[in-house]
């Protein structure tokens, strides 16, 4: 990050604490070779896991179980230029021991589309980093005419 561009960076605590409050996050893998990105709604465990939950069938589900992805969420407001993001890189699993799939039958994230073959993917945080324009406008650090 180069110094006076504006933005200020999150500690992982922050951006921990900023990713809990987002309510739709983007999932980032590979697919055929390319990159490939998805809105999903997604839950925040405690240890900053993210928890995804989705069709067994889904190609995502395919693509990313065992592999290196990337989480992002963030929360903008433009009239402010205001806003925040956060990246959460780490390896994504299939939730396959039963009693956490019950457990997370109840308590996890809630799909918005009901599939009859749900299945939970976890990402868990090996980098977290995060960033935030706390409001504004700047160029350069310095304040911008309005």
């Amino acid at each position: 990050m180069y110094r006076n561009d504006g933005f200020r960076e999150l500690s992982r605590q922050e951006c921990v604490s900023r990713l809990s409050q987002a309510d739709v996050g983007r999932v980032v893998f590979t697919r055929d070779a390319l990159p490939a990105v998805l809105p999903v709604n997604f839950l925040l465990e405690p240890d900053g896991a993210v928890l995804l939950r989705t069709s067994a069938s889904s190609e995502m589900v395919h693509a990313v179980d065992g592999a290196v992805v990337a989480f992002e969420g963030d929360d903008f407001n433009a009239a402010a230029h205001a806003g925040w993001s956060v990246l959460v890189t780490g390896l994504a699993s299939v939730v396959t021991d039963p009693a956490d799939h019950d457990r997370l039958t109840r308590t996890g994230p809630r799909s918005w589309v009901a599939w009859p073959d749900e299945v939970f993917v976890r990402i868990e945080p090996e980098l977290v980093t995060g960033r935030e324009l706390p409001g504004g406008r700047t160029m350069y650090g310095l304040p911008l005419a309005p």
